[in-house]
């Protein structure tokens, strides 16, 4: 599973799993922090349709922390001020990028997560559309 992905799941998740998934990870492992969770800016980048082109159309908030598994540094970036998300998701990084042997067992997890995710984001959707007002039955 891609880097992009597996934090996608871990952020868009009630957060447990990220917990879960570091804390089950420092009790067999040290973690060294490299850079301690701390707040900055970021520019988002957006696709203009008409001429498909890319610029910025602001900046946003992020944590960022920064960590050392086993010489391998893993990098937790997210959203708004999550200084604990952030240092689990480098964690994770950190062991995804070691190859340690938890994170074969983690992959059924993701994958479970994903699909949960996606159940709630249907679930929330169809909520909408019973809202939806149809404007063109209506009489001229």
């Amino acid at each position: 599973m891609k880097r992009r992905r597996r934090t996608e799941i871990l952020i868009q998740d009630d957060t447990t799993l990220a917990k879960q998934l570091a804390e089950s990870l420092l009790q067999n492992y040290t973690y060294r922090e490299i850079v301690a969770p701390h707040y900055g800016l970021t520019m988002v980048k957006m696709r203009e349709s008409a001429k498909n082109s890319l610029f910025y159309i602001g900046e946003v908030l992020v944590t960022e922390a920064k960590v050392e598994i086993n010489q391998h540094v893993g990098i937790g970036v997210v959203q708004g001020m999550e200084d604990e998300l952030a240092l689990q998701l480098a964690i994770i990084d950190a062991a995804y990028n070691a190859n340690l042997p938890q994170t074969k067992e983690w992959h059924d997890l993701l994958l479970q997560a994903e699909t949960e995710i996606t159940m709630k984001k249907a679930k929330k959707q169809a909520e909408l559309f019973e809202t939806k007002v149809n404007f063109e039955t209506m009489d001229n």
